[in-house]
């Protein structure tokens, strides 16, 4: 659908109107291909190990359990690391979406 609109819109361009809803278009296709990327990402690593980094730079690495459209999370099986240092084991574990700087994949533990 963008493909045929952007098309039609690109051959009547010549006014400034209309390029600056050429670039909207195309900005607008891009966010939804971002927002499908990320829900794909977190669909795959749903029940999956992963390491959650906080911005005080500690590290909890579990099983994702769920995750929320604020960054929520919940983990079982969590270990929380400290400049690399096991310190702490819990079952589960809530972060709040805030306190996350990233979160990644990691592999099955054995």
């Amino acid at each position: 659908f963008f493909g045929i609109v952007y098309k039609k819109l690109e051959e009547r361009a010549s006014s400034r109107r209309n390029k600056r809803i050429i670039v909207k278009l195309s900005y607008l296709r891009f966010t939804m291909s971002r927002k499908e990327a990320l829900s794909q990402f977190i669909n795959q690593i749903h029940g999956r190990p992963v390491v959650v980094k906080l911005n005080s730079g500690v590290d909890y690495r579990g099983v994702l359990a769920c995750l929320d459209g604020y960054m929520n999370i919940a983990l079982d099986q969590t270990e929380e690391y400290v400049n690399g240092q096991l310190k702490n084991k819990y079952g589960d574990a809530f972060i709040r979406g805030n306190n996350v700087l990233y979160i990644s994949t990691q592999k099955r533990r054995v």
